[in-house]
């Protein structure tokens, strides 16, 4: 794209571009000049600095700048950009550092990538984090930041922490619940949730030792980070999965779910059938409680088949309940001493805690059992409609 038609783009699709700061005084006035070269449409965001950031921009009357008495976090400082972005009318915001790692001129590639986009979509700029200068610290994180969000959301990224990101302002969560760096995280994991794309575009990155100031605390920073993301995965597997399967499961007749769910989803039919006999061994099991956890941990853990393991967990669904149970206890009569007519007692919580050792090992046959039934039915059923291959 050519400068007028970049600048034209910014101005049709109501861009800005937002600039939170806090103590970069050598760097900032060369950011916000790299910037004017595209748009006027700035937002500055000074996070109480201390240093001669407020004079540097009072300098620049033509851009909006918001001033922040106390240090409160870059996320803090993107949440008030972005609030008064929407005040301002912008429906999308790209948010470059102001420490002179991004470069400017890569705003084009933003720009481009959202003109060739038929729908909303978030995009982070994508560093080569191997080149030269790049510190290890920074390379590990990403790697860190790209295997959590991926399993939080299911997207591959090749960069999660680079901060040249655009916002589609209309479409992002309105409320956070993190001040600090982690919110970068936050709200890219909560805006795939919300089924907004999240895509890499690819952005030159600098690391001047001698200019750049960075604000990360490792510990701190890295503690918030690990806490933030032992949250969002718990999340993940306990309501996230869940609430995408049945979403998708409601959208479909049954025929279609068995046709691309079953036949056409990701692994081998021995995959698969392994898959439905660990969601039926889980649901047959004594977790309850803590059965979604484990089959979706063990699937991936495992690398099988989510959504078939998931489904299979689902044989232990409340109906069925008290015919599981009976079958453990059951099942579990011969094996310890006790009363053998325990069957004709009401079956209720009292029942179990009182014959618990029997209901263990009857639910555990029982689990086994009915698993292993399971995966040999399945893997005979795909391999009657699409035979693997040796």
């Amino acid at each position: 794209m050519t400068l007028p038609e970049v600048q034209n783009a910014i101005s049709e699709k109501k861009i800005c571009i937002l600039i939170p700061t806090y103590n970069n005084e050598k760097t900032l006035n060369r950011v916000i000049d790299g910037v004017l070269g595209y748009t006027p449409d700035i937002i500055v965001v000074n996070d109480g600095s201390t240093d001669s950031t407020t004079q540097i921009l009072n300098s620049y009357p033509e851009i909006t700048i918001i001033s922040l008495q106390e240090n409160k976090g870059k996320g803090n400082g993107l949440k008030t950009g972005f609030r008064k972005a929407k005040q301002l009318g912008y429906r999308y915001a790209i948010t470059i550092d102001s420490d002179g790692q991004h470069y400017p001129d890569d705003i084009p590639v933003f720009v481009e990538a959202l003109m060739n986009e038929k729908e909303d979509v978030l995009l982070i700029g994508n560093r080569n984090m191997s080149q030269n200068g790049i510190p290890k610290k920074s390379s590990f994180g990403n790697r860190f930041s790209n295997f959590w969000f991926w399993f939080e959301t299911g997207i591959k990224l090749e960069d999660t922490q680079s901060g040249y990101r655009l916002y589609p302002l209309l479409k992002i969560p309105k409320k956070y619940f993190t001040p600090k760096f982690e919110f970068e995280i936050e709200i890219i994991v909560r805006s795939a949730w919300r089924n907004i794309p999240v895509k890499n575009v690819p952005v030159k990155v600098l690391y001047d030792p001698a200019e750049r100031v960075s604000h990360f605390r490792p510990f701190k920073d890295f503690t918030r980070i690990s806490i933030l993301n032992t949250i969002l995965v718990s999340i993940t597997l306990i309501y996230i999965i869940p609430r995408n399967f049945i979403n998708n499961f409601r959208k479909k007749s049954f025929k279609r779910f068995i046709k691309e769910d079953v036949l056409e989803s990701a692994g081998t039919n021995r995959i698969k059938a392994f898959s439905v006999a660990m969601g039926v061994f889980i649901g047959l099991s004594p977790f309850w409680g803590f059965q979604t956890l484990l089959v979706i941990s063990l699937s991936v853990l495992f690398k099988l088949n989510k959504v078939l393991a998931f489904v299979a967990s689902n044989v232990s669904l409340p109906p069925f309940i008290p015919f599981i149970i009976a079958a453990s206890l059951f099942i579990g009569a011969p094996f310890v001493h006790g009363d053998s007519n325990i069957l004709n007692q009401e079956l209720n919580f009292d029942l179990i805690k009182n014959n618990l050792l029997q209901y263990v090992i009857g639910s555990i046959i029982l689990a086994t059992t009915m698993s292993v039934l399971s995966g040999v039915a399945v893997f005979l059923f795909l391999n009657k409609f699409d035979p693997e291959k040796d």
